[in-house]
């Protein structure tokens, strides 16, 4: 089984900006711990960092993934393109994020993601990626 594990634009900043919302830890050390729970499932990841709406949108539309694990960050509120490459696909997907977007500023409340995804985790920092993980194993195991 493999899963791509994408995270949006800004999410290279991790551990660098706005520590009070989303933590200390790296994008680095985010990917570390996702790599040793895949393993522990026998998994394969592979991971995507884009700020180009257009590079996440060719990546999700040319993954052989059996599942894609996404954190949009900004993108979750504006990208109608994401939305319909993530619409296009049928596999199981699911979307992350670090803290609780209906807990923030009002323009987070809506995802435009939500709606084409299998489920979304959000408010639990990086553990958020290791529910969504747990959970897309789960969905693609059947």
């Amino acid at each position: 089984m493999k899963i791509l594990v994408i995270h949006g634009p800004n999410l290279d900043l991790l551990g660098k900006r706005e520590k009070d919302i989303y933590g200390e830890d790296t994008i680095e050390t985010i990917n570390a711990e996702i790599r040793k729970a895949a393993e522990e499932s026998s998994t394969d990841v592979e991971f995507f960092q884009s700020n180009h709406e257009g590079d996440i949108v060719d990546k999700v539309g040319s993954t052989e993934s059996d599942g894609i694990l996404i954190n949009p960050a900004a993108y979750t509120h504006t990208s109608v393109a994401i939305r319909d490459a993530m619409s296009a696909r049928e596999i199981p997907s699911v979307e992350v994020h670090l803290s609780n977007i209906y807990a923030r500023e009002e323009f987070r409340h809506k995802s435009l993601i939500a709606p084409v995804v299998t489920g979304q985790i959000s408010g639990f920092g990086k553990k958020s990626y290791i529910y969504g993980l747990k959970a897309l194993i789960e969905l693609i195991n059947g």
